[in-house]
């Protein structure tokens, strides 16, 4: 029995003070109400890093250069009905300012705080390395 497997790039960017985004998923997505990294699904034919520039310019406004993304580790995890496999980036500076462009809430959120913010399965196991490096 084959799984289907779904590639999602994260970022989670840090402001000057230290604090991470985290990004509330909306009513009527699946796992809504939890929080997460910004990003999206990879699509075809797509490197992550191309991902992230998307999504993070149509999620919150904000134009990332591929020099400033550092990838930091990886989330693989199992679903119910899929795979899911999620490489992680550091952000460190965008231009624009941070704004919820889908209605989206937004949390900044000091590194010892992360783990007060309830998380899909696959985003919590990447708060310890964001712990770590910050």
């Amino acid at each position: 029995m084959s799984v289907k497997l779904v590639l999602v790039a994260a970022c989670a960017l840090i402001d000057a003070d230290g604090r991470v985004l985290l990004t509330e998923r909306p009513a009527g997505k699946s796992m809504a109400g939890l929080w997460e990294f910004p990003g999206g699904k990879i699509e075809q034919g797509e490197r992550p890093e191309e991902t992230l520039i998307r999504e993070l310019k149509e999620e919150l406004g904000i134009v990332v250069r591929e020099p400033c993304l550092a990838p930091l580790t990886f989330a693989s995890h199992s679903y119910a009905e899929f795979h899911l496999l999620m490489p992680l980036y550091v952000c460190r500076r965008w231009e624009g300012i941070v704004t919820p462009q889908e209605g989206q809430r937004l949390a900044w959120v000091r590194p010892n705080r992360l783990r007060d913010y309830k998380m899909p399965p696959a985003d919590e196991p990447l708060v310890a390395h964001l712990t770590t490096l910050l």
